[in-house]
């Protein structure tokens, strides 16, 4: 039970964050969300927001890379329509949430980057995870292992920055025009 009231904890932070900000986001409505007792947010938790804040982006970051990583491996070989299926099921989750179901990570980096370094760390080494992923990928698919690298920060980049103007807009066109020519590059890049 203890291991299910913390993985609640997380888990309702990872969603009000997404949805809502870090700042937005009280702990009174974690413990809620999460059907917690506000006591056990510091038992588990005992840095407080913060800490709860960086474990809940990485809990988040584990749970997009696995996804990411079924993306990938759907279809045979074909990277550039991974892509494309990474944002099309991107844009699909926008449109369900009302707009409101954004990349858990950015939504918190983009707040506190310049204001908790705990937090910033967490998003970077999120970010940094998903990027070695994508680089691997590329990489064994034939791609030289250093443009594979450069190649997997141009795809997530262009990902996050269109899922943020499609947040933005309510329009999904900037992940629908972003996805076909970042998966035009990386078609070109694999011959």
């Amino acid at each position: 039970m203890t291991r299910d009231t913390r993985t609640r904890l997380l888990e309702a932070s990872a969603q009000l964050f997404r949805e809502q900000g870090y700042s937005g986001t009280g702990l009174k409505q974690i413990t809620a969300a999460g059907g917690a007792p506000w006591g056990s947010l510091y038992h588990f938790f005992p840095g407080g927001k913060e800490q709860l804040g960086a474990e809940a982006v990485r809990h988040s970051g584990d749970r997009y890379l696995r996804l990411f990583d079924l993306v990938f491996e759907r279809v045979d070989r074909d990277l550039g329509q991974s892509v494309l299926d990474m944002f099309r099921l991107s844009a699909e989750a926008l449109q369900k949430s009302d707009w409101g179901d954004g990349c858990p990570i950015a939504t918190v980096a983009l707040e506190v980057a310049s204001t908790s370094e705990p937090l910033r760390h967490a998003c970077a080494e999120v970010f940094a995870s998903w990027e070695l992923s994508l680089a691997r990928r590329l990489a064994g698919a034939g791609i030289a292992e250093e443009r594979a690298r450069d190649l997997a920060t141009y795809v997530l980049s262009a990902f996050e920055g269109a899922l943020v103007l499609s947040r933005t807009a309510h329009d999904v066109r900037p992940l629908e025009v972003t996805a076909g020519v970042v998966a035009g590059t990386v078609r070109a890049e694999l011959g």
